[in-house]
């Protein structure tokens, strides 16, 4: 019997100035992202920025994951300043990123947004970030909190759960959501963990954290992969 083909996951790379193994600059993803993908029977494949035919590009792909990543550039969100924590900034990242949020939606094709990857989609469709979350008390990085589950919402629906502990590392958060989108989970200060967007022609879901760090242990985070490879599945 022949094994199914596993559907094919486009995964934008991230810029790196350096890895351990290599000898020059490189594009890389995470592997816990990348198994996460593959525990779910997807195949997942880093696709390389650059500007132009991105819609063409994605036409070959069953599914898209936006993952985390640096800064976007502020003024793609029409803020005046920068904020002095504003890190890691690339213009073509942006670009690219930018482009394959709107690609992917305009075609209804499989998107998860994680991360910089919800921030991304948010500002693709119009939305505003807080460039930096202030003091220690409201600090999102390296720590493990819980967060409240819209019910009924497709979160809801895929990670089986209400209520989550999520694995964070950001310092940025969306202020005001994007055109369409709703907001499906919440942290206990407020900052907005999930976004949903009813009109999506396809399978689409955002959260700002990790799933990728808890997925190998916790099936609700392991199940936003499940669902996106099975909405990408679909389409073969």
């Amino acid at each position: 019997m022949t094994t199914p083909a596993r559907p094919l996951i486009a995964i934008p790379a991230r810029f790196a100035a350096s890895t351990s193994a290599l000898r020059y600059a490189a594009e890389v993803n995470a592997r816990a992202l990348i198994e996460a993908v593959w525990r779910a029977g997807g195949e997942p494949a880093s696709i390389h920025p650059a500007e132009g035919d991105t819609a063409a590009r994605l036409a070959r792909f069953d599914g898209v994951l936006l993952p985390g990543g640096g800064d976007l550039a502020p003024h793609r969100y029409g803020a005046p300043d920068t904020h002095d924590t504003v890190y890691d900034v690339d213009d073509l990242q942006d670009t690219f990123d930018l482009e394959v949020a709107r690609g992917a939606l305009d075609v209804g094709l499989p998107l998860l947004a994680i991360c910089r990857g919800l921030q991304v989609v948010n500002v693709a469709l119009g939305g505003t970030l807080h460039q930096d979350m202030g003091g220690p008390e409201r600090e999102h990085r390296h720590v493990v909190h819980p967060v409240t589950i819209r019910q009924n919402s497709l979160l809801a629906r895929v990670s089986g759960a209400e209520k989550a502990e999520v694995s964070c590392y950001h310092h940025q958060r969306v202020d005001r959501p994007g055109t369409g989108l709703e907001v499906t989970a919440t942290a206990a200060d407020g900052t907005i963990e999930a976004l949903e967007l009813p009109t999506a022609r396809g399978w689409f879901t955002a959260v700002q954290w990790h799933p990728e760090d808890t997925a190998h242990e916790d099936p609700a985070q392991q199940g936003l992969f499940d669902a996106l490879v099975s909405a990408a599945r679909e389409r073969v």
